[in-house]
This record gives structure tokens, C-alpha cells and sequence, in this order.
């Protein structure tokens, strides 16, 4: 994962998660006309909010478009508390293709801990990075849109000033979701990956403000094979430990110390669902998606520079990411700002990122686990993609037939 500004171009490959690159800032003069969902496609279908437990999760195989007719694309944005993210996709079969994409660190959520206020300086860097959102949103005759912000939009006193700027600067209107939205999303982003003999899956998406922990069953009785038994929202992330501790030159007992604040945290979900006896049977599958999984994968495989099919779906023993993160933060922040799966950008967060995944693994002791380099954006194109063709497959009400609209 580097920190060069590059644009993506389309691909051939479905989906693109945290390892895609960057973009230039050249949206400067584009008209901010806004961008909203589209009509036709609901950004939020009702049906598709379920209750906070025992909640059924799509899956990709629930996407599939019919080949012969080309379909429209979709687009999703994810503003996190340190990065800001885009991908406009068209589907294809069961996943999609990827039309376009950008990725920029902003770091929106920098003071937010210690003031609870968005500062000048980091709305100023996101609304610079959504003009170019807005610009390649423009670009595509797009049948749906779905924009979110998350936990630094949640917990910042001056949010709504923030996205009235972006409304007006950027044309873009951005919607605020709650931890528990957030957490179902990267869980159907993460479904392709899931394993569906496991007795149970914790998917974990670590954030720049927070970290969601999902307890999944598989379970066959549901049309979608998934049900959601309990969830958490840590406020943890990697932006916000690395304001409370440091991110730098970090001693061992610091590391250990946010580990353990990690951990202590989770204990009541560990008593709640009870996975222990499925852990010692090798059958609980542990699925992380964040920049953060991503960017130990790249140093765990050695990677001359970060490859997201090199990384995405890849399994991972849990002490072989425990020896990566003891070997970063063994660095000191210029080392690690120089390799290439890391980079200046991340230099200072990468190592609490990892505290917190080795939080969630004292927590629930698995051996191994799944990186998965997707995460909202995809579980929002998924979900998007799913309602466009339900709605074509809706009979006419006006005739009463069959006929695609």
C-alpha cells in the first residue's frame, strides 16, 4: 500500500478495497453540481436495515446481472476518519468491474479525540480530495450513488458545517451512518470471503476512529446462508490511538498497553457469544478489512510494493502478523515511512492498527485469519447493485405483468 497519487484505471478486475492508489488534485474547476442517489435505486433500501441481531447479510452471488444487457454503474464512497474512498464500478455476473476508483489519505478525524471538533486544516484536505470525487462521480451516467461518513462525522461537534461545505464546494451530499450501518456494510463487502462451513465468523474492520466487530453464523436455513448474532463499535482506531498513545517511536509497553485496551474492551462481547469452544476447533474463521490488515499483509508476504491480488482473500497465521507488527514497531517512523508497502502516509498508524488487531486476537485467540482488501464501498455497490435488479425484475403494477422496467 504506497502512498504515491496515482489515478486507477478501469479494470478487468472486480472490486478494489484499501490498497487502491491515489489520485491528483485536478477538480479544482469542475462545476459542483450535486451529486445525489439516483432515483431509481434506493442508496438505502428499507428492507435491507435489519435489526442488530440475527440480521440476514447478502452475498455477492445475489448480484448477478444478466450478461447480454449492459448494465448502468454504481457508485460508493466511503469517508472514513483517515481515508476518503471511491470506487464506481459496473456489475458483471456475480461482483463487478471496477470503472474507477480513488483513495486519499485526509486523516478528516486528526484532533477530533482531544477536541471533539473537525479542525480547519483536515476538512480543508477532504474537501479538496471530494472535488475530485465529484469530478469523476460527474463523469458516469450512474444509476445509483450511495456517499457515507463515519465515525469522525459522528463524534465531530461542527459536522454539519463540514458537509454543508461539501455540499456547496464539492457538490456532494454526504450522509452520516450509525456504527451498527457501518459494521453491517463491510460485512457484505467482506461476504465473498466468508468461509460458510465455519461454525462462526467474526469479520473485525478497523477504522481510523473505530473499529465494528461482527459474530456471524453461517446458516443455511437463510436464503443468503449468513446471520448476524452480535456486533461491536470500539471507539478505537488507528487515528485515534495514535493520538491518545503516539504512533511514532513506540515502546513495547505502550504497544502493550493499547493492546490491552483493546482487549479489555471486547470482553463482554467474547462472554456474549461464547466462541471459545469453536475457537479450539479450528471453527472460527477471523476476516479483517482495513487499510491496516492490508498493510501487514504486504510487509507479511514481502512484497516489493503493496498488490492487492497478492493480498485480498490470502489467509495469514495470526503469529506470523504478530511478528510483522513486532518488526514494525520495532522501526523507527522514518524506517517504515520508507517501505514500500507502508509509506509515509501511513508511517505513524500502522503500528496502532496493528496493536488493535492483536487487541482483537487476545480477545478471540484464533491461529489464523483472512485479509481482506474490500470493505463498505463494495458492500455498498453489492447492495446497490442488488435493489437496481430487483426493481427490473418488479412486475409492472400498472399492467400487472412481467415486464422489466
Amino acid at each position: 500500500m504506497t502512498a504515491a497519487d496515482q489515478s486507477r484505471p478501469p479494470s478487468a478486475l472486480p472490486g478494489a478495497g484499501a490498497g487502491a492508489p491515489d489520485d491528483p488534485d485536478t477538480a479544482a474547476a469542475v462545476p459542483a453540481a450535486a451529486v445525489r442517489p439516483h432515483a431509481s435505486v434506493p442508496a438505502r433500501p428499507a428492507a435491507a436495515i435489519p435489526a442488530p441481531v440475527t440480521s440476514p447479510v447478502p452475498t455477492a452471488a445475489q448480484v448477478s446481472v444478466p450478461h447480454h444487457n449492459p448494465s448502468p454503474p454504481f457508485a460508493a464512497l466511503d469517508l472514513g476518519t483517515n481515508n476518503c474512498r471511491l470506487l464506481i464500478a459496473r456489475p458483471s455476473g456475480d461482483d463487478f468491474v471496477v470503472l474507477d476508483s480513488f483513495s486519499r489519505i485526509t486523516r478528516l478525524g486528526e484532533g477530533v479525540e482531544a477536541s471533539g471538533m473537525l479542525l480547519d486544516a483536515a476538512i480543508d484536505r477532504t474537501v479538496r480530495a471530494l472535488k475530485v470525487c465529484g469530478a469523476k462521480l460527474r463523469r458516469w451516467p450512474l444509476a445509483g450513488v450511495r456517499l457515507v461518513a463515519t465515525e469522525a462525522c459522528r463524534r465531530a461537534g461542527n459536522a454539519d458545517v463540514f458537509r454543508a461545505r461539501v455540499a456547496s464546494e464539492a457538490g456532494l451530499e454526504l450522509e452520516i451512518i450509525p456504527a451498527d450501518e457501518e459494521a453491517r456494510l463491510a460485512v457484505i463487502g467482506c461476504a465473498p470471503l466468508i468461509d460458510r462451513q465455519a461454525r462462526r465468523v467474526i469479520v473485525v474492520d478497523i477504522g481510523g476512529g473505530s473499529t465494528e466487530l461482527t459474530v456471524i453464523e453461517p446458516d443455511d436455513s437463510l436464503a443468503d446462508g449468513l446471520r448476524r448474532i452480535d456486533w461491536v463499535s470500539l471507539p478505537l482506531g488507528v487515528v485515534t490511538m495514535a493520538d491518545r498513545f503516539g504512533g511514532g517511536d513506540v515502546p513495547a509497553a505502550t504497544y502493550r498497553a493499547m493492546r490491552a485496551e483493546v482487549s479489555g474492551r471486547l470482553v463482554d462481547l467474547a462472554a456474549r457469544v461464547a466462541v471459545g469452544d469453536h475457537i479450539a476447533a479450528g471453527a472460527v474463521q477471523l476476516v479483517g478489512t482495513s487499510g491496516t490488515l492490508t498493510t501487514l499483509a504486504g510487509v507479511h508476504f514481502d512484497l516489493a510494493s503493496y498488490d492487492r491480488g497478492r493480498v485480498d482473500g490470502r489467509q495469514v497465521t495470526v503469529a506470523g502478523i504478530r511478528e510483522t507488527a513486532e518488526r514494525l514497531r520495532a522501526m523507527d517512523l522514518a524506517d517504515r515511512g520508507r517501505h514500500p508497502c507502508v509509506g509515509r502516509s501511513r508511517a505513524d498508524l500502522v503500528v496502532p492498527g496493528a496493536a488493535i488487531l492483536e487487541g482483537v486476537c487476545d480477545a478471540f485467540p484464533v491461529t489464523g485469519l483472512t485479509v481482506a482488501d474490500r470493505g463498505l464501498r463494495e458492500g455498498m455497490l453489492y447492495e446497490m447493485i442488488a435493489a437496481h435488479r430487483s426493481s427490473r425484475r418488479r412486475p409492472d403494477r400498472r399492467g400487472g405483468g412481467g415486464r422489466r422496467t
